[in-house]
């Protein structure tokens, strides 16, 4: 049995996790530190609900612990802080999205791999079912991929890299640039539109949403035909899990390289500084090294006023 040890519990996900894998025997969180927001009541109720072994008072006793880390604090700038202790030793550990927030954090989580470190990560909506089927089709079925089309919902940068991971999970690497399409409000509710340019002559087009929940609704037009699916995001979450355990479990990785993570992020960076700059063309080559990215502070204490109590 894979022991998980976890850092934070403010998203849903440690919740949903644990709901999933408690209906197989491979693995199970069995220990927590928490600094989060959510408060003592909450993570009582983690503990109790899904008979962890032991709460942690430091991140290093709970790295000694347990078989791998997964740190899910909603505040992507201290997920790197987190990660160090199960990285000094030599443990995996499992970053969930957005795995960071700015060029300088990418690069940090780029150099500790090329130094051992096991990082995993990020988003599940890119090992969906409907992409995975997808990208299996033999090309000269398909047809070679022209555009993808992807819609997201909540907010801009911890929902929308979903959508972003997505459509790195249908066209691989290679982005070069983003540039920021124009913005449309309706009753408070703001939809924003991103192109990504591609190495391999594809685009891609993102939405983001934010005040309301909206479907991952993708769209592929290739040289053959055009292909529409709606990901069912009841199954999104047991796809990346059962990556995870097979790594664990046998040591082969079925998980996407780092490299192809920080990507969206420096795709979502791009698109960002060219919404700044009146919708002009950003190569992710051109991101300044001091670009302040997006901020996980001022994200941190949003989520946490408008969080409701999930774990009671």
């Amino acid at each position: 049995m894979i022991k998980i040890g976890v850092v934070n519990i403010d998203v849903s996900h440690p919740k949903a996790f644990s709901d999933y894998l408690l209906k197989g025997d491979r693995a199970r969180y069995t220990a927590i530190y928490n600094d989060g927001f959510r408060g003592e009541d909450e993570v009582e109720a983690f503990i109790k609900n899904y008979n962890l072994e032991k709460r942690c008072s430091t991140v290093v006793e709970l790295a000694e612990a347990v078989d791998v880390g997964f740190i899910q604090g909603c505040n992507w700038d201290k997920h790197l802080e987190y990660a160090k202790p199960f990285i000094d030793r030599n443990k995996p550990v499992f970053i969930d999205k957005p795995i960071v927030g700015n060029l300088a954090d990418c690069k940090k989580v780029e150099k500790l791999v090329s130094d051992g470190a096991v990082i995993l990560g990020c988003s599940s909506v890119r090992y969906a079912e409907e992409i995975v089927k997808f990208i299996n089709i033999p090309e000269e079925e398909r047809g070679k991929i022209i555009n993808v089309f992807g819609t997201s919902g909540v907010d801009e940068f911890n929902y929308g890299i979903h959508i972003v991971e997505a459509i790195g999970g249908i066209l691989g690497s290679g982005a070069l640039s983003c540039r920021f399409a124009g913005r449309s409000i309706q009753e408070g509710k703001i939809c924003e539109t991103f192109y990504i340019s591609f190495e391999n002559g594809a685009g891609a087009v993102y939405n983001t949403f934010q005040g309301a929940w909206q479907p991952f609704e993708i769209v592929v037009m290739t040289t053959k035909a055009t292909h529409r699916f709606t990901i069912d995001v009841s199954k999104i979450y047991g796809a990346l899990l059962d990556r995870i355990c097979d790594y664990m479990e046998k040591g082969n990785s079925t998980l996407v390289p780092v490299e192809m993570i920080t990507e969206s992020v420096k795709i979502m960076l791009a698109g960002k500084i060219s919404r700044e700059n009146n919708g002009n063309e950003v190569k992710l080559s051109d991101i300044p090294q001091n670009d302040p990215g997006y901020d996980g502070d001022a994200f941190e204490m949003d989520y946490a006023s408008k969080a409701a109590k999930i774990y009671l």
